[in-house]
């Protein structure tokens, strides 16, 4: 038997749809703009593999969860996760995409990646094992987050080759 839609959990799931989605266009203007700047695209060659990951993830969440109540204490972990989201973003600003995209300029060294490497990753790892909490299907928080872990070692390890040369470069 199938459990009835919950509004919450339909609100919170549409809320990460839009936001994946408002994200990708972002992300997709900011990478043409920067090549056209004349930076460089690295791990091209995974970057279907995230997408699909993303892809999964979200569709395991609005498959098993649509029917299933708020859990408000991983809601609120959540909501501090945007902040932290939005903090990543605007501290890159136009140099944020989803893609490993290289411009011949100092790394950006404000905000929260004045005191870690990837920050953006650190938010994705946590609400890639959050969001799913807030719907009450840890299932899909663990077995996401192993593959995640598994595709960021493949992914940072790409995007650390990608920004050696300019690591010690004087920071904006």
């Amino acid at each position: 038997m199938m459990s009835a839609p919950d509004a919450g959990a339909l609100a919170f799931i549409a809320f990460l749809l839009l936001q994946r989605l408002g994200e990708l266009v972002l992300a997709r203007r900011n990478t043409a703009r920067l090549l056209a700047q004349g930076a460089i695209e690295y791990g091209a060659a995974h970057y279907p593999l995230i997408v699909l990951l993303h892809g999964a993830w979200l569709l395991a969440i609005a498959v098993f969860g649509w029917g299933q109540p708020l859990h408000l204490p991983w809601l609120a972990i959540f909501a501090f996760l945007q902040l932290a989201r939005l903090w990543v973003l605007a501290s890159l600003g136009p140099r944020w995409t989803t893609r490993i995209i290289v411009l011949d300029r100092p790394l950006v060294a404000r905000g929260p990646y004045r005191l870690l490497r990837h920050p953006n990753y650190a938010v994705v790892v946590a609400e890639i094992a959050v969001a799913p909490l807030v719907l009450g299907l840890w299932p899909v928080a663990l077995v996401f987050t192993v593959l995640n872990g598994l595709m960021l070692c493949v992914r940072i390890r790409a995007e650390n080759r990608a920004l050696a040369g300019l690591r010690h470069a004087r920071p904006t």
